[in-house]
């Protein structure tokens, strides 16, 4: 997969008001750093950004930052985004060595419908949206898909049910539950349901539960008396 270009331009001063002024103007400030690189000041076109955040590999893709007669490969971390707007106001720019795996979280994806499950009145439970992977940056996976089709109430797709790709790995107990089918969350024994029965004739004839043993309990001492 070819690297997303981005082209930067280093930042001087930093600053709230410089800050405002490159966000007046469409840019996104940010930083480069790591793999002894920076921290270096920049800004991005804010167009730009967008476009290569909205790829099938979202924030694993790798961008390839230029900044003047620099080039550095990145992945996007830290993004930080306008609590009302949601817009990107900063982003951090981590320098990658293509060839040394790194740690990302990789989403869970769900196909297929659990037709069985619908059948049951059973509910599905997502556990699982993400899990945590360590491969080389160019082989991280852009998600994996979860065929949940086969799901009953009482199974669950785990861990282990996960197509990995060589070259990946994933630091988590193979049995750990991504999705399962559960019962409906309100069952009634029949004990419950008799009792709801009984209260609900009692309250139509206008006798609470608790009236009712009260008024028992008087009548019956007056007949002693």
């Amino acid at each position: 997969m070819a690297d997303t270009i981005l082209v930067a331009d280093e930042r001087t001063p930093v600053g709230t008001r410089p800050t405002r002024r490159l966000r007046a103007a469409g840019r996104i400030p940010a930083v480069v750093y790591g793999n002894g690189v920076g921290p270096l000041s920049v800004s991005v076109e804010g167009r730009d950004l967008r476009q290569a955040l909205s790829t099938a590999a979202g924030l694993n893709a790798v961008l390839s930052v230029h900044v003047g007669s620099e080039e550095y490969k990145t992945l996007a971390r830290e993004i930080q985004r306008h609590p009302v707007r949601g817009t990107v106001t900063h982003v951090d720019f981590q320098v990658v060595d293509l060839d040394q795996p790194i740690s990302a979280d990789v989403t869970m994806v769900l196909t297929g419908d659990p037709i069985e499950l619908h059948h049951q009145d059973g509910i599905l439970d997502q556990q699982l949206f993400s899990i945590s992977v360590r491969a080389k940056p160019s082989e991280i996976p852009q998600h994996f898909e979860v065929d949940i089709s086969g799901l009953t109430v009482g199974t669950a797709v785990r861990v282990s049910d996960l197509v990995i790709p060589e070259g990946v790995e994933v630091d988590l107990d193979p049995e750990t539950v991504i999705a399962a089918g559960q019962a409906p969350r309100v069952v009634r024994s029949e004990e419950e349901e008799a009792a709801a029965a009984a209260a609900a004739a009692e309250a139509e004839e206008g006798v609470a539960p608790d009236q009712a043993g009260g008024a028992t309990s008087e009548k019956s001492a007056s007949e002693e008396s």
